[in-house]
């Protein structure tokens, strides 16, 4: 991590920051903590994304966090001169459109899968991209406000399931560095305002639909949500005691999203989902969490029964992945 390198390199620029299309706590966190930390140092910024802002969560941060965030649509006058630093995503993923701007920084969590030249680069796997921007602020002694200290608190604990997945001793340190700066009656406004009727209307569907194999979850939700709640519903799916892998996919018009989360270090859930959605799909993520998608006219190469052979590609990827997890 070269903060003074990032800073040389957007000096002089009209610069944006782009979350992926559908912004998360943890995107909105660490663009709003970033756009905060160049500002310190000289450099202003346009958060931007394209998409739909779909989470109530992130609609709320938007709100309580004072976060100017805008649509690409109303960004008429992007250029090709113009610098783009991607957070929570990396430039040619899927769930990021490729703006005419010219991309030349990253900071992602995540691992890559179409690898990416930019001038400079901060790809480390930690639980929460917040985790990576609260460092920034840490290790350069830039000054923290309780406003941005508690958005990179909250982004934080949302993308770690409240430090209960894919925590990293860099988290753990960055939330006691966070702790004393956060505002808890805004963190608790936060928690307070997380779900609507159509989240309740999702987890029905889904614990309607439950099969378990051996130690595998599985739920369809029969109509659209947003990504987060399909993400959501993986998570409470994996709460159950007889559950250490859990898939749940939503049926779209153009196709099936996926959402896939594991607690088991044998099962890794961006190998399995990118080797079960295999030449009829895409995949990919963390070894705890994981997302995909079918297109439409793939589903309905798989037949009628779509979903036996959704989970039968599951089950066979997972068995041999992790064969000594299975009981």
């Amino acid at each position: 991590m070269e903060w003074n390198k990032l800073i040389e390199i957007l000096k002089g620029h009209t610069v944006y920051i782009q979350t992926h299309n559908f912004p998360d706590p943890d995107a909105m966190a660490s663009a709003l903590g970033l756009q905060v930390f160049l500002r310190h140092h000289g450099v202003e910024s346009t958060i931007c994304y394209d998409g739909k802002i779909e989470k109530l969560s992130a609609k709320r941060m938007i709100e309580v966090f004072n976060i100017d965030i805008r649509n690409i649509a109303d960004i008429p006058n992007m250029t090709q001169k113009d610098y783009i630093v991607t957070v929570d995503s990396q430039k040619y993923n899927a769930n990021i459109t490729d703006f005419i701007g010219e991309e030349v920084a990253c900071i992602d969590h995540h691992p890559t899968i179409i690898p990416c030249e930019y001038l400079y680069k901060d790809i480390r796997m930690v639980g929460a991209c917040a985790t990576l921007i609260a460092q920034y602020f840490k290790e350069s002694q830039t000054p923290m406000d309780v406003n941005t200290a508690t958005a990179l608190m909250y982004g934080l604990r949302i993308d770690t399931n409240s430090f209960s997945r894919g925590v990293t001793k860099l988290d753990i340190e960055i939330f006691e560095y966070l702790y004393d700066f956060v505002d808890a009656e805004k963190l608790s406004k936060m928690d307070n305002s997380t779900m609507e009727l159509k989240d309740l209307q999702a987890y029905g569907a889904a614990i309607e639909d439950i099969r378990i194999f051996d130690n595998l979850g599985f739920a369809e939700i029969p109509f659209d949500c947003p990504d987060a709640l399909i993400a959501m519903v993986s998570d409470f799916i994996l709460n159950l005691d007889v559950v250490e892998f859990s898939v749940v996919y939503a049926n779209r018009e153009d196709g099936l999203k996926f959402s896939v989360r594991s607690e088991l270090n044998t099962l890794d859930a961006g190998q399995i989902i990118a080797e079960a959605l295999q030449d009829i799909g895409t995949g990919g993520g963390h070894p705890s969490m994981a997302g995909g998608f079918i297109p439409v006219d793939h589903v309905e190469k798989l037949g009628y029964l779509y979903n036996h052979e959704i989970e039968r590609r599951f089950v066979a990827a997972c068995r041999e992945k992790g064969k000594s997890e299975f009981k």
